[in-house]
């Protein structure tokens, strides 16, 4: 594949070259622009945004973060976590759908083999992109996941499973797929093309908040897959993989994005709400209660923490790729965890603020101001920040690495639990010998 040109010819139509940073994010901010036009209509009529996906793909971003060994533009976590913000404050789902992508391309340069990084990687920068199929229900670690992958002569494997919130699956090329085969100590990330035999997407996502998104249902069905598509790995416990910090950045600038938005919804609001006369002096008020006033004065300076938290956790990222130190690594962990709760609260505190600061006039479904909170109260679930907290704090006063206490804490119940079967089968034992005895 030439890389040598501005524009490629694909299956996809004509796909841009991006080559910098900042082209990066000036692509980013004129689509940005456009979709925020007619992001409240997709919302109110969930119209599915397969034409914006589009041209995010022929735009050439879904290849930024390939390293640039590889013909990507290799944009730093600073460049990609604004990107992520620029695109949320204009549409919360679409701030949201391209998140697993980039997540996959971390995983893939994490754990994937010289040829599937460079098979992958030539398939995005030819315009493909990643959904996602990770999650099953009522299943919170991986290793508690179901066996679901099992091997079809010596160069396939075949899978039967059904995920859940499988965000941005129904737009993709690839379906990335989670599966536990019998040892389940070893994690496989499996590569369905999305028109593969035995695979299903369903469009029956149904949440209050970032209704766009197509955080539906995916369903193999004894499904066949050749095993050169199917990266595999063991989790490193005993230390902080730069997979995480590198996915988690990209949620907490979504929620940054969220706030922006919903900020600046706010003061437009308030301002038509009282508008100036033609022949107002240049000093006059917007707005006289100084109550208002201060309280909006209180969401500037959450929504700015956020912002400079989320650029803080970027270079911090950067400088952890470069080192490759651990220590960095988990800095880095700590960092957005920090910026992961600075968000949260940014994004919640706004978007119910609106309302409270507009008047009841906000709340007529006409402006659909309530988009902003819907898509901010379901993204932030997405993880439990007083989780996010407890690590910063442990970090700070205790030395504590967060995957490690983590891991340490299921090592000490196992501990436990096995200590605990032994003194039964001893106190039985006492028992049956006391008996024989008398």
């Amino acid at each position: 594949m030439s890389t040598s040109n501005t524009l490629q010819y694909t299956d996809h139509g004509v796909v841009q070259l991006i080559r910098s940073d900042e082209e990066a994010l000036a692509t980013a901010q004129v689509l940005a622009d456009e979709f925020a036009q007619e992001a409240s209509l997709r919302d109110r009529e969930r119209r599915l945004p397969f034409a914006e996906l589009k041209k995010i793909t022929q735009s050439g971003l879904w290849a930024i973060t390939v390293p640039k060994e590889y013909g990507g533009a290799g944009v730093s976590y600073v460049t990609l976590a604004q990107i992520f913000a620029i695109f949320s404050k204009a549409d919360g789902s679409i701030g949201q759908i391209p998140q697993n992508h980039y997540f996959v391309i971390e995983l893939i340069r994490e754990h994937g083999t010289d040829e599937q990084k460079k098979f992958f990687f030539e398939r995005i920068l030819a315009g493909d992109h990643f959904g996602n199929a990770l999650v099953e229900l009522n299943v919170k670690k991986p290793e508690d996941r179901k066996v679901s992958l099992f091997a079809d002569g010596d160069e396939h494997y075949r899978a039967t499973v059904r995920k859940y919130y499988a965000t941005g699956s129904l737009y993709a090329d690839w379906i990335p797929t989670a599966l536990n085969s019998e040892d389940k100590e070893e994690h496989h990330l499996a590569f369905f093309s999305r028109h593969a035999d035995g695979l299903t997407i369903i469009d029956d996502w149904a949440g209050l908040g970032q209704r766009t998104t197509a955080s539906g249902s995916v369903i193999l069905d004894n499904a066949r897959i050749a095993k050169n598509l199917v990266v595999s790995h063991r989790e490193k416990k005993e230390h902080v993989s730069p997979v995480g910090p590198a996915g988690q950045i990209m949620h907490a600038a979504i929620d940054t994005g969220i706030a922006r938005a919903a900020f600046e919804a706010t003061i437009a609001f308030i301002r038509g709400r009282n508008p100036k006369k033609a022949d107002a002096a240049p000093d006059t008020a917007w707005e006289e209660d100084q109550l208002t006033i201060r309280e909006i004065g209180d969401l500037s300076v959450a929504l700015h923490g956020a912002e400079a938290l989320l650029e803080r956790a970027g270079r911090i990222i950067d400088h952890a790729y470069v080192t490759g130190l651990q220590t960095d690594w988990t800095k880095a962990s700590i960092a957005v965890s920090e910026v992961r709760a600075a968000s949260t609260h940014a994004a919640l505190l706004i978007t119910n603020k609106l309302f409270e600061f507009s008047g009841t006039q906000a709340t007529a479904s006409k402006h659909n101001l309530d988009r902003y909170w819907r898509d901010a109260r379901t993204h932030t679930l997405h993880d439990p920040v007083r989780w996010r907290l407890y690590d910063v704090g442990n970090y700070y006063l205790n030395d504590k690495v967060p995957l490690r206490r983590r891991f340490n804490q299921i090592e000490k119940k196992a501990e436990e639990k096995a200590a605990d079967a032994v003194a039964d089968a001893n106190a039985a034992a006492a028992k049956n010998d006391a008996l024989a005895s008398a």
